[in-house]
């Protein structure tokens, strides 16, 4: 039996939380290392389940691999080039940044096509371009990519679309090839930045990380380093709009306030108070709020990644609020989930139309990580009852120690499987 993730509303989230390092930069900086020929040491590192994949995929490498705690040990020195068509590969998203890091590194790469969350096809048509353009060969074959190259060579690469995957993919690859490679209308995310100043410490040479132009100068070998991955704002933004929709009083720790900005101002519009300080945001929840308009878009816009967990306390909201998603077409499998806990909401194209809704608790089913992040948003709001949340795998791969963080802050929340039978019958 799968655990389900069982939710009791109507309590005001209090107190503080500690925010974890970025999933979005783990799961790139992890094969990030791959390109050193000497360990490297990740500091602030989440406890996720696509952290745990990635650390066997790493293992089938021939890497060493130790975790302690939030700290992994990555050691590439005796690595070799294996196929990975299928297996572990197949569960992650960001699998695909494996084959800028053993492209880097071997010059060939045979991953399977990205797995994880199933709200939309990753296309990788952005990454393809990139790989073709330093002078590979790429090639599908029953489900994977093959990507081989003699002499990855610099160019200068212009994405179609900004793609966080393509920027990060192209730049691991460029890091050990041939020459410069400039990289035109690159994603600008703070998780690119990130990615850069790990590879610029392993003897990298990358300039522009976080601006529309990379220009990196590629080098013959790269060695060993120690890094601390950014706070995870993606997490930091999810509890920022639990305790305003629970009316709560949190303080969120271990944040940069500046990667928090787009949430920031539409939780002010709406009128909550938000207080920032150095490395930390407090959010305190207001009896009534005002209905919005909300438009996901790439950095510094508000993360399509809070785009569910904005759906739920849109509800919460006075009047009508339309939310529209210009990132992702299809990111609204959250919705039918929440109109049967009673929410009104009607989805028109790329927009989400929602208004003030008197949530019920129900049984429901996240059909990727962050509707799961809408959903025990929802349930949190609901003024009694019990939300019986399933598809809880979605929610682990993105949510550091979620129970206990929640619980810490007030919240009735618990795994149905990890209770005396007791309470699980009373849920």
């Amino acid at each position: 039996m799968q655990e389900k993730l069982i939710v009791g509303g109507g309590r005001p989230l209090r107190g503080t939380v500690q925010i974890s390092g970025a999933k979005n930069s783990a799961v790139a900086l992890i094969p990030a290392a791959i390109l050193a020929e000497s360990p490297v040491i990740l500091d602030n590192l989440p406890h996720l389940s696509d952290v745990a994949i990635y650390s066997e995929l790493l293992q089938e490498l021939n890497a060493g691999v130790s975790r302690n705690e939030d700290q992994m040990n990555i050691d590439p020195t005796h690595l070799k080039l294996k196929e990975m068509p299928n297996g572990k590969v197949k569960l992650l998203r960001a699998s695909y940044y494996m084959m800028g890091a053993l492209l880097g590194r071997f010059g060939k790469a045979v991953i399977g096509l990205p797995g994880g969350c199933n709200f939309e096809p990753r296309p990788i048509d952005q990454h393809i371009k990139g790989f073709e353009a330093l002078g590979a060969t790429v090639s599908s074959e029953n489900g994977a990519i093959r990507i081989e190259a003699k002499q990855l060579r610099g160019a200068k690469i212009y994405l179609d679309v900004v793609s966080v995957g393509a920027t990060i993919n192209i730049m691991l690859a460029a890091a050990r090839a041939k020459g410069t490679t400039i990289i035109e209308n690159a994603a600008k995310e703070p998780e690119i930045i990130d990615v850069a100043t790990l590879l610029n410490a392993m003897g990298a040479k990358i300039k522009g990380a976080g601006t529309e132009t990379i220009r990196i100068e590629g080098v013959e070998s790269m060695h060993g380093t120690r890094h601390s991955i950014i706070p995870d704002r993606i997490q930091a933004g999810t509890y920022m709009v639990a305790a305003a929709a629970t009316r709560g009083d949190v303080v969120i720790d271990n944040v940069i306030p500046k990667h928090m900005e787009a949430v920031t101002a539409k939780l002010q519009e709406m009128g909550v108070h938000v207080y920032e300080m150095d490395e930390s945001i407090r959010v305190i929840g207001q009896p009534e709020y005002e209905s919005i308009d909300v438009k996901a878009l790439v950095y510094p816009g508000l993360a399509t990644d809070l785009q569910s967990p904005m759906t739920s306390l849109l509800t919460q909201a006075n009047g009508v609020s339309i939310l529209t998603d210009y990132v992702y077409n299809n990111r609204f499998q959250h919705v039918p989930e929440l109109q049967r806990m009673g929410a009104k909401i009607r989805v028109e194209g790329r927009s989400a139309i929602i208004e003030y809704s008197k949530l019920h608790a129900a049984r429901v089913k996240a059909a990727d990580l962050r509707a799961g992040a809408a959903l025990f948003i929802a349930g949190l709001c609901v003024q009694d009852g019990y939300t019986e949340i399933s598809g809880v795998e979605y929610i682990d791969r993105g949510y550091h120690r979620l129970v206990e963080n929640l619980a810490a802050l007030g919240a009735e929340v618990w795994r149905e499987n990890a209770l005396p039978k007791e309470k699980t019958a009373q849920g």
